[in-house]
């Protein structure tokens, strides 16, 4: 589950017009904070995003998989891949990041 800082570095700066996200290292990954809440994680240079009920279609509409940190168990179906075309796009990634972070926001 490694990360790269060139990897962390890029996220960053695709939502750094957001403003106010930080990283916090941990198990050879990356938890994406914003308002000390958690909405992503960063795990092999992968980046997913919290879901719930109401965006997790969102994401496998887009093809997107859940986080599966370990192969001999189920995934994490609260964390799925960001789409490769929302990472290449600040804009909407700050859409979709936003979005995780309200969906963290209704838990606490």
């Amino acid at each position: 589950m490694a990360v790269s800082d060139e990897f962390l570095d890029y996220i960053l700066d695709q939502v750094s017009a957001w403003g106010g996200v930080t990283v916090r290292k941990m198990f050879g990954g990356a938890g994406l904070y914003r308002d000390g809440l958690m909405f992503g994680l960063v795990a092999d240079d992968v980046l997913y995003l919290k879901v719930d009920d109401t965006t997790r279609d969102k994401y496998v509409a887009a093809g997107s998989a859940p986080f599966k940190p370990y192969p001999n168990k189920p995934p994490m179906s609260s964390y799925y891949e960001i789409p490769p075309d929302i990472l290449e796009n600040p804009e909407e990634l700050i859409e979709w990041a936003h979005e995780s972070l309200s969906v963290q926001k209704k838990r606490t």
